[in-house]
C-alpha cells in the first residue's frame, strides 16, 4: 500500500473493542484492496482532501466532514483512492469482532482473523 500511512490511534489508548486509525493517502494511493469484512463494520470520516469512494455501487467523491458506513456482511466491497494533487487524510474506525473473514472480489485473496492474527489465502483456500 505505497503512499498510505496509518496512525493506529486506537492501541496508544489500550482499546480492545474496536481501532480507530489516522490515514493519510498521498496522490495516487488507495486505502486497501477493495474488499469486504463477514462480522467487522467500519466507518470512515474525512478530514482533508478529497478521496473517492469505490464501492459495488461504482464511484462517489467525497469531501472533508463527509463519512461512509460499511456494515458488516453486506458483501458490499469498498476501497478509498486519492486522485487529487494533495493529501488525504481520514479516520478509519472498526470493531474489532472475532472471527471476521474479508472478502476481495477484484484479486485472488481472502483474508481470516485467527488466534490474534490475520491468515491470507488464495480463493480457493491455499495459503499464500
Amino acid at each position: 500500500m505505497a503512499g498510505r500511512e496509518k496512525r493506529q490511534l486506537g492501541e496508544v489508548f489500550g482499546l480492545r473493542n474496536f481501532g480507530v486509525n489516522l490515514t493519510t493517502l498521498q496522490p495516487g494511493a488507495i486505502s486497501a484492496l477493495r474488499h469486504s469484512h463477514e462480522t467487522q463494520d467500519e466507518f470512515i470520516y474525512v478530514l482533508k482532501g478529497n478521496p473517492m469512494l469505490r464501492t459495488d455501487a461504482g464511484e462517489m467523491p467525497l469531501a472533508p466532514g463527509m463519512c461512509a458506513g460499511f456494515r458488516a456482511g453486506s458483501g458490499d466491497a469498498h476501497q478509498l483512492f486519492n486522485p487529487g494533487p494533495d493529501d488525504v487524510e481520514y479516520l478509519e474506525i472498526g470493531d474489532r469482532s472475532p472471527g471476521d473473514s474479508v472478502h476481495y472480489p477484484d484479486d485472488d485473496l481472502m483474508a481470516q482473523w485467527v488466534d490474534g492474527r490475520w491468515k491470507f489465502l488464495h480463493k480457493d483456500g491455499r495459503a499464500y
